[in-house]
């Protein structure tokens, strides 16, 4: 019997690879996935199939994807990775901007920090601060806004001994949700999101301080028709209404 056992094994064990290996995979950039999720909602409520989605940077997706990660469609948080998947022979086409990205600045509410908009007030309340949170910029698109924000107010040399980097721009925003830094910058969409709003204030930063955070999507070479149905959603107008719930800018 133990022969047959081994079989019937190998037999289930390779249709939970086949499944796997069928399903579909969205990749999604980690500001965008309270908005997304309800989007993902919207798109299942209207008859579509759930569809696996993982969230992460843009920058290590694009690495993944190079190296043959099998996604069907890529949402960043900006234009550089996606097109960089295009040159590469990777995409079917080079894609679409659906949203364009506002950088906000966070502060944990219990630390007492009020959060203003203005240079002499954020170089206070850096000064002030031991920690200070940001996406890694070669990663994450909105880290990368951060550093751009923080040298054209003058406040970088203040500010870059104190930044403590995380993978991703959710993973900068926990660390301030968590109290690892007092403050910390995020996507407009996540400082609004339920999680963070409750332990936080924010501020909307200056858009004239940083390049446009302009956000593309590309459907990957061998896009399942569910992943093909979802990029159309995404442009539809009940899509962009979410988004712009969320603190997007229609491109």
């Amino acid at each position: 019997m133990r022969p047959f056992s081994n079989f019937l094994l190998a037999v289930f064990l390779l249709c939970v690879n086949l499944a796997f290996a069928q399903s579909t995979t969205i990749a999604v950039a980690s500001n965008m996935k309270d908005a997304f999720a309800e989007i993902a909602s919207a798109f299942k409520l209207a008859g579509k199939p759930e569809m696996r989605v993982v969230y992460g940077s843009s920058g290590n997706f694009t690495a993944q994807i190079m190296n043959g990660a099998p996604f069907s469609l890529f949402i960043a948080a900006d234009e550089q990775f996606p097109l960089e998947l295009y040159k590469n022979g990777k995409t079917i086409d080079d894609g679409v901007v659906y949203a364009v990205g506002k950088l906000a600045l966070i502060a944990k509410s219990q630390s007492g920090v009020v959060l203003v908009d203005n240079k002499a007030e954020l170089a206070k309340i850096i000064a002030k601060a031991n920690k200070v949170s940001i996406a890694k910029p070669e990663l994450a698109p909105y880290g990368r806004a951060a550093v751009q924000f923080l040298k054209s107010e003058g406040l970088w040399d203040l500010a870059k001994d104190k930044l403590v980097y995380g993978d991703n721009i959710g993973i900068a925003t926990t660390y301030v949700v968590t109290g690892a830094a007092e403050i910390g910058f995020t996507a407009l969409s996540l400082a609004k999101s339920p999680e963070v709003i409750k332990e936080t204030n924010f501020v909307l930063l200056n858009p004239k301080l940083y390049e446009p955070i302009k956000q593309r999507m590309v459907l990957l070479r061998g896009a399942s028709q569910e992943a093909k149905e979802l990029y159309q959603f995404m442009q539809t107008t009940q899509a962009k209404a979410i988004l712009a719930k969320y603190g997007y800018a229609r491109p």
